[in-house]
């Protein structure tokens, strides 16, 4: 089996898991590929030198399974290098709260041996695309939790004017506003009180950022819809943010967001649940008294 292996270059604290989970690989036979930056941080920061097959360097690369050690932001570094090559990832978990690295550092055994012995589910995650005019967005113009319109600093509001399949819907004037997947939905949106999507829906949810209308509510639209945007700015400029990914937009530069036509493969043990998630992450039915 082909293992890409990714990773985050801020976890000089998890070194035995990571030394533990190469050991795990080769036990396994596996033939093992690093990426680049983070063999890197491997060599240079760790001085671990992992018996490895090769470095994965561009953007094109044959991989049966790729591992994303880190949290969720890491997954979705990870899920932008993948790109649309249709490799399955597998998040181990070395930060905090993770809905998409989800495998603890407890499981990591169980979860490569399942791994090997092809017991797992994979789900097809939606990403969603930005198109803009003469290619004015640089980078990876796909997300798989959010794009986000936000203000440029600390000035005053942004206006959106939204479209939804070229009806008009609203203009918010707002902070920002954040069109999010279901898997985005317990990320940045969820902290704007939006709604959790379970994963399967097939559904946007567009949460506006500090709303100046209290009316402004999160709005759940098929995932089959086009948005369209255009946005006023007094600076005369705001941002534009793929999945953290942020560039600056000069004031009325059209926008257009639309399901993509490639998902993210997320593999998942076939213990964990979206609902078992919300249960262990967020605490449902929880009871704290119980602690005292």
């Amino acid at each position: 089996m082909k293992v890409g292996v990714f990773g985050s270059k801020h976890q000089e604290n998890k070194q035995i898991l990571i030394r533990r989970l190469f050991d795990l690989l080769n036990q396994k036979e596996a033939e093992i590929f690093v990426d680049e930056q983070f063999y890197l941080f491997l060599t240079k920061r760790l001085d671990f030198h992992p018996l490895i097959k090769g470095v994965i360097t561009g953007d094109e690369f044959e991989l049966d399974v790729a591992l994303s050690i880190g949290g969720d932001g890491t997954f979705l570094r990870t899920a932008a290098r993948i790109n649309k090559q249709n490799i399955p990832i597998l998040g181990v978990n070395t930060g905090r709260l993770g809905f998409l690295a989800d495998i603890g550092s407890n499981e990591i055994e169980e979860a490569i041996d399942e791994l090997f012995k092809n017991y797992y589910k994979i789900e097809n995650r939606t990403q969603l695309r930005l198109h803009t005019e003469e290619h004015i967005y640089q980078g990876y113009n796909y997300a798989l939790n959010e794009v986000a319109i936000l203000k440029q600093d600390t000035s005053s509001m942004i206006t959106i004017h939204t479209y939804l399949d070229d009806e008009y819907l609203a203009s918010y004037m707002a902070d920002g506003l954040i069109i999010a997947t279901p898997t985005g939905s317990t990320a940045y949106s969820l902290s704007v009180n939006g709604p959790i999507i379970v994963p399967h829906n097939n559904s946007i949810v567009l949460s506006p950022v500090a709303p100046h209308s209290l009316n402004m509510r999160p709005l759940v639209i098929p995932d089959s819809t086009l948005i369209s945007l255009t946005v006023e700015s007094r600076s005369g400029y705001f941002l534009v943010s793929l999945d953290g990914r942020s560039e600056v937009f000069p004031s009325g530069a059209p926008l257009k967001i639309s399901r993509a036509h490639h998902t993210t493969k997320v593999i998942k043990r076939y213990n964990h649940t979206f609902y078992k998630n919300l249960q262990d992450k967020l605490m449902w039915g929880a009871d704290v008294r119980e602690q005292n």
